[in-house]
């Protein structure tokens, strides 16, 4: 049974085009790998870290954002509108929403003077990188923002976003407004749709929330069909959590009867873990979506010999080169097209292609999806750099740390040496030119 249910997963592909049931497939193929991914740790780890940072960040997070929302008038909706995103957690809602706002106020901006200011834009700022953090792991990005960039997007989620939520806070009372509701009730089958839209209001509110932060926050460019496929995903989640959260722990008394004063406390950090999982869940699949070839492998976990570091290194650096001097290698040197073409798991090759990047063999392009160039030209590049590039690529069982007797390194040195001396200045030119040579002596055949 189990093995039917892997092939019917895993027999179609995105990239095979539609067929009968392949969305149904490629979303089971997300769940999987998201599946996968939660046991692995890594999801939970972050979404603990972000638990941690939250509490110390929140009133400081808060409280710039009221200096912001004083400008548009809507800083007194504070209150009200913590209670509505607490209200999964019960009755302590009211208590816990009433506690912030009571720290946020005692936090005078005029008293902090400018290393206070400084120190709580600090705290503030922290959150949200933490958060980018997270989002560069789900979308396999090491590479950091620029500071200039990062001020500008993280001015953006402190400015912006809570601008957009007390806006929506703001439509929701509209519609509430009773004078606004008889209105409305008084035109034509207004009535059946005022009804269904306050039910489909904060579902839609919670989607273009995720969705904007799907785009923005991880260090790439994300498609807007992919952070919002992810965001319905997560949201639907989200809304499921709250009710399922509300019915076994909000309304629980047996917190109260075994933590007393601690319990709101307790209850308030379950929530906050378990909404940051769901949101890191969403980047996951919006990941998955909007790069397709990483669902072509179940496992990624292939451990790498001396010999497969060096052909997946040459090989790919013959395939850039390649694409770059417009020979013969359909599909471009993107990352999911070298792996295609080497048939070989895409986080693998990807260890790879880091380490070549970090050394200056190549780079990556600005294009969507990016494309890898070499990183200076083809007769600067030489075959023993890029081999001694992928021995000491980064791996999570490397053994840096076993003993090893001085005859036996020297002996390791000595091979190593003979294969400099063996390579010579040969360069990545001079191994192109193998393949011009076979498809002259094809030619000639034919």
């Amino acid at each position: 049974m189990r093995k039917r249910i892997h092939r019917y997963i895993w027999q179609h592909h995105a990239d095979d085009g539609p067929v009968p049931g392949s969305a149904w497939r490629h979303f089971l193929q997300l769940i999987a790998m998201i599946g996968r991914d939660l046991m692995g740790g890594m999801i939970t780890l972050h979404a603990m870290s972000l638990v941690y940072t939250t509490m110390l960040s929140i009133v400081p997070l808060l409280a710039v954002s009221i200096s912001v929302l004083k400008g548009f008038g809507v800083h007194d909706q504070l209150e009200p509108t913590l209670v509505r995103l607490l209200q999964p957690i019960g009755e302590q809602n009211v208590e816990i929403s009433a506690r912030i706002v009571g720290f946020v106020e005692n936090m005078k901006l005029g008293v902090l003077g400018s290393v206070g200011l400084l120190l709580l834009l600090y705290t503030a700022v922290s959150l949200i990188r933490k958060i980018e953090f997270a989002f560069n792991h789900s979308w396999r990005l090491q590479n950091n923002r620029r500071p200039m960039q990062r001020f500008g997007n993280y001015l953006s989620v402190i400015v912006v976003g809570p601008v957009l939520v007390f806006a929506a806070v703001g439509i929701t009372a509209l519609l509430g407004n009773s004078h606004v509701v008889d209105f409305l009730n008084g035109l034509p089958y207004m009535n059946n749709l005022l009804r269904v839209s306050g039910k489909l209001l904060p579902f839609v509110l919670v989607i273009a929330a995720f969705t904007f932060v799907y785009m923005l926050v991880p260090n790439t460019r994300v498609q807007f069909r992919s952070a919002f496929y992810g965001a319905v995903v997560a949201g639907v989640l989200w809304q499921a959590l709250g009710i399922v959260f509300t019915s076994f722990v909000g309304g629980s008394s047996s917190y109260t009867a075994i933590y007393s004063g601690l319990a709101i406390l307790l209850v308030f950090m379950i929530w906050l873990y378990l909404s940051w999982i769901i949101l890191l869940i969403g980047s996951g699949i919006s990941f998955y979506h909007q790069h397709p070839e990483y669902l072509k492998w179940e496992k990624l976990d292939l451990h790498l010999s001396t010999r497969m570091r060096d052909q997946l290194a040459l090989q790919a650096m013959v395939n850039i080169a390649r694409a770059h001097d417009d020979r013969q290698f359909a599909g471009g040197s993107s990352l999911g097209n070298l792996a295609a073409y080497q048939r070989v798991p895409v986080d693998v090759l990807q260890r790879i292609l880091n380490a070549l990047q970090a050394d200056g063999l190549i780079r990556r392009s600005a294009d969507d999806p990016p494309q890898y160039l070499p990183g200076a030209s083809l007769r600067k590049i030489y075959l023993f750099d890029i081999l001694r590039c992928a021995r000491q690529a980064k791996d999570p069982d490397r053994s840096a740390g076993l003993r090893v007797d001085p005859p036996v390194s020297a002996m390791l040195g000595e091979l190593e040496r003979n294969l400099e001396t063996y390579l010579g200045e040969k360069t990545l030119a001079d191994l192109l030119l193998n393949f011009e040579d076979e498809t002259t002596h094809e030619d000639s055949l034919v």
